[in-house]
């Protein structure tokens, strides 16, 4: 093999790494992980694994940063359409509900207050930034700070998530239920947020 060869075949490993220590972590949280599990989900061994991190705590803030940042790509949010977003992060939920999951192990064994995401400085500074210019464009209640409606916004996301205390929706729920949800969602944000 050549080096190009190695590097593929490296990153392949790390990414099939990434995608069974996400299905082990969402289902089992880190404390009941097992890095046993991830490598045989893998194929990537146990001295491969240690080799690109160091514990299983680094291995769960990968997998936790992956999709945290996959998500601030895909579920852009614009201030002026805090219903679209909104709407946007309830089917984010249902199609990858992993993320929601890592969050609540996270919240539950890391940080049971505060900011969940402290250890990642600034991933919410686009938003807030967003958030802030539409109460100066006067369509966002001005009386709000930033980081409340951001936080208020997304938990209303979460109403059908896999976090849910009442229900947890599926993709194999109905589409009319769905749509339900999505109306309900972007008229409760709209009347809200607007001034």
């Amino acid at each position: 093999m050549n080096r190009g060869q190695l590097t593929a075949a490296g990153e392949a490993a790390r990414q099939r790494l990434i995608e069974a220590a996400t299905a082990e972590f969402a289902a089992y949280g880190i404390a009941g992980a097992r890095i046993d599990r991830i490598s045989d989900s893998s194929s990537v061994s146990k001295a491969q694994i240690y080799k690109y991190y160091r514990s299983k705590d680094e291995l769960f803030d990968a997998v936790f940063t992956a999709h945290l940042e996959m998500i601030v790509e895909t579920v852009p949010l614009t201030g002026d359409d805090l219903p679209g977003y909104a709407v946007r992060l309830y089917d984010s939920h249902l199609a990858r509900p992993e993320l929601v999951r890592l969050a609540t192990w996270a919240r539950l064994e890391r940080t049971p207050t505060g900011d969940l995401f402290h250890s990642m400085p600034g991933h919410d500074d686009a938003k807030l930034r967003s958030i802030a210019d539409a109460q100066a464009q006067g369509l966002v209640d001005p009386s709000l700070s930033p980081r409340d409606v951001l936080n208020i916004v997304t938990s209303m996301s979460m109403t059908w998530s896999p976090a849910s205390a009442m229900y947890a929706a599926s993709g194999d729920d109905p589409k009319a239920d769905h749509d339900r949800r999505r109306t309900a969602l972007a008229r409760t944000v709209q009347r809200a947020f607007t001034p």
